[in-house]
């Protein structure tokens, strides 16, 4: 049996289960906000060409209004001043969107801290409990954040000061971007940075640091919970738009055992 007959066999036979990562797109999907006078992305908007009727009686169809950055989407190199000469999103090799998996669950310290972040230390204590990072590695950030997707205020989670979600420091974003074994960096909240980001130095240091290495984000992941610390592979789709920054993108995990 050749290895694709092989996963195959064991996606039929469900020793091998496919976790739908992305969050459904609609309308209601928040979205990230910048303060004026900066512009802002657009979410969803879905406007009807033909449904059953005179202009199309036996089809239904749309048309579509949506940000790059809209939902779970992949940050491209070219989204950020660092990456300017990068890669745009159709550019990327697709050997780089398949890879493994490391989750590092940090969902217990965002609980109580919403402005917790991930430091270079947390990543060495992976290492030690986990072993070296895999090649061409996925790392994702477990917060627990999705649970409040469905309330866009408590995912923003805004107050005078700004928002307040977890993220990554300063440090943290160098230590990934001088990783020369991981490919991106994954979420579950509207961005990649944290909330507070903006008063770091570099501003948005994720996206700074990252996207400037050639490596890539992915924001408002789900179903996070259902992934073991190693060992599953994730499977990144965004839409390969000419020239584009990002793109929404379906994003699978398959887990073995699960």
């Amino acid at each position: 049996m050749s290895v694709l007959q092989g996963l195959v066999a064991a996606l039929s036979d469900g020793s091998v289960q496919v976790i739908d990562l992305t969050t459904p797109l609609s309308g209601d999907t928040p979205i990230l906000n910048l303060p004026q006078p900066l512009a802002n992305t657009v979410g969803l908007s879905l406007t009807p060409v033909s449904n059953f009727d005179d202009a199309g009686p036996a089809w239904a169809w749309n048309d579509v209004t949506v940000g790059e950055h809209a939902g779970t989407h992949l940050d491209a190199p070219v989204h950020w001043i660092t990456g300017r000469d990068g890669k745009s999103v159709d550019e990327i090799e697709p050997w780089r969107l398949v890879g493994p998996i490391v989750v590092l669950d940090k969902s217990a310290e965002a609980a109580q801290d919403p402005d917790f972040l991930l430091e270079p230390e947390h990543f060495e204590e992976w290492q030690r409990d986990h072993g070296q990072l895999p090649e061409n590695c996925w790392v994702i950030f477990r917060t627990g954040w999705s649970a409040r997707g469905g309330n866009a205020s408590e995912f923003v989670n805004a107050d005078e000061n700004g928002p307040h979600t977890p993220g990554v420091s300063v440090a943290g974003a160098k230590w990934i971007a001088d990783n020369d074994r991981i490919s991106g960096f994954g979420v579950e909240t509207v961005g990649i940075d944290a909330g507070q980001a903006a008063t770091m130095d570099p501003m948005f240091p994720v996206h700074s640091f990252l996207l400037g290495a050639d490596k890539y984000g992915l924001t408002s992941l789900r179903n996070i919970e259902r992934l073991p610390a190693t060992g599953a592979t994730i499977l990144v789709a965004p839409l390969p738009i000419v020239g584009g920054t990002g793109s929404p993108a379906r994003v699978f995990a398959f887990v073995e055992g699960a």
